[in-house]
């Protein structure tokens, strides 16, 4: 697993989570802007995805398993787009907070898979 790749993403996880906790401390919505940066963390946890599942066709091995390995990479995948589908349907201060929660939650799967992999 790359550790950059790792870092870059939960790192940016946690800052969707600080922009859109701002926006729910002021009492605002997700707007068109909050969305651009969910589509930049998505973008690099599929990337994460992609570069997992090139590792594991090279061979490498997880060191906790493959199946758990690819259940939290498909899971980390889905987080921010599942949140940001959630803060379109609440489009009060609380989708705000749902996208908060779910970069809180991708940044933990970060450092799980970490641990999964062996780091």
């Amino acid at each position: 697993m790359l550790l950059a790749l790792t870092i870059a993403t939960g790192a940016a996880a946690l800052a969707l989570a600080a922009w859109c906790g701002l926006a729910f401390a002021r009492d605002q919505s997700t707007k068109d802007w909050h969305f651009i940066g969910m589509a930049v963390v998505s973008l690099l946890a599929i990337v994460q995805l992609v570069v997992g599942v090139v590792q594991l066709a090279r061979g490498e091995k997880p060191e906790q398993g493959t199946t758990i390995f690819v259940a939290y990479l498909l899971g980390a995948a889905a987080c921010i787009p599942a949140a940001g589908f959630m803060s379109l349907t609440e489009r009060t201060r609380w989708g705000s907070m749902t996208v908060l929660a779910g970069g809180v939650v991708l940044a933990v799967l970060q450092v799980r898979l970490y641990d999964i992999w062996g780091g």
